[in-house]
């Protein structure tokens, strides 16, 4: 039987830029291999495949993927070997492994280019222009945010506070009651899902897929989710509770998702571009419209809400548009490489292994 498996983001492209929580991710590794170099499609299959080695092995993996291409994967990790194995293009990887302490592997792939020299031109351009396109992104997604900030305020002026604040204090009793964990408690913060080229695309099923009761949260733009969320999460804390923090990969300020392990439980935010409908028996659906916004709210600003969802839906599709554009030039990147092997080297793949099954002996 194989081990468990987690896939989420640790770094996003949003309306604030590119924000990363490699930090918390990289927390409380013994080692980070950092593979330098070579063609990033090359080191995510390295990636995958060393991942589905240990899995097979019964190892629980996390996969860390590319918010900028859906087809890479740009690091993984195994909890029980305190390593992680990380791409060194992701942005400040270096910079962020050397703050957590860790020991730093760099590994050359081995990979060799052939006439990169004369390519050194056009390369640079790409870069340039990927950086642009990067840079329009996120302004038309800070754009669609305001627009969004615009549809939350209908919302915010006919919300109860009172009441909101009454269901999540009733949440946390239910989660927690007077138990505490006896321990300091160990926060991850991650993304769940993430804006790619592709689209919106999340991992809540996956990460999920063996929590005992998901509360789903329904309700509209500002009606007070992501603030129960940062409640609930805080009260874990407080109590000792090994906490995930899942943020919003278009707005990382907002929460989208907590998951307390320990306890069982995962509540999250069940509306688009994530919105899932109960198909367990022990689902549980959380309306926050109907029990905190004045009823009939919909139906009197109506005309107001589609005047104003209309740009952030059309700001959306034009931000995505533009990490589409840059993926298609990275992937030219890649094209412009020619690469004199066919593979990453076999030495390289039995050191990584090496290391890993050496860290898992001396932590048991």
């Amino acid at each position: 039987m194989g081990g468990k498996v987690l896939h989420y983001y640790a770094g996003g492209n949003t309306a604030k830029g590119y924000i990363s929580l490699y930090d918390s991710a990289l927390r409380g590794l013994n080692r980070v291999f950092l593979l330098q170099g070579g063609l990033r499609s090359d080191k995510s299959a390295f990636i995958n495949t060393i991942g589905e080695t240990l899995r097979a092995e019964g190892h629980t993996i996390e996969y860390l993927h590319c918010a900028s291409n859906n087809d890479w994967t740009e690091g993984l990790i195994v909890p029980d070997a305190g390593v992680g194995i990380i791409d060194d293009a992701v942005p400040e990887i270096l910079k962020q492994a050397a703050s957590e302490n860790l020991q730093i592997t760099i590994l050359e792939n081995e990979r060799t280019t052939k006439h990169l020299s004369e390519h050194n031109e056009e390369i640079h351009q790409l870069n340039m222009d990927i950086s642009a396109k990067f840079q329009k992104a996120y302004t038309t997604f800070a754009e669609s945010l305001k627009a969004h900030d615009d549809i939350e305020d209908i919302y915010i002026a006919n919300m109860s506070f009172a009441k909101a604040n009454e269901l999540t204090n009733e949440l946390i009793d239910l989660f927690y009651g007077e138990e505490t964990a006896g321990k300091t408690s160990n926060v991850k913060h991650r993304f769940l899902g993430a804006a790619t080229p592709n689209g919106a695309v999340d991992y809540i099923q996956s990460l999920t897929e063996d929590i005992c009761k998901r509360y789903f949260i329904k309700g509209r733009a500002g009606s007070g989710k992501s603030t129960m969320l940062k409640k609930i999460a805080a009260a874990g804390e407080e109590k000792g509770y090994d906490v995930e923090i899942y943020h919003c990969g278009f707005d990382p300020n907002s929460l989208d998702m907590v998951i307390l392990r320990e306890k069982g439980i995962a509540i999250f935010d069940s509306t688009a571009p994530h919105e899932y409908d109960p198909e367990r028996e022990t689902d549980e659906i959380i309306d926050m419209y109907e029990t905190c916004i004045t009823s009939g709210t919909d139906e009197k600003f109506a005309a107001e809400i589609e005047r104003t969802t209309k740009p952030y839906k059309e700001k959306m599709r034009e931000a995505i548009s533009y990490l589409a554009e840059a993926r298609n030039m990275m992937v030219q990147i890649e094209d412009l490489k020619c690469i004199r092997n066919s593979s990453i080297s076999v030495s390289l793949y039995d050191l990584v292994e090496e290391e890993i099954k050496l860290s898992l002996k001396q932590n048991k």
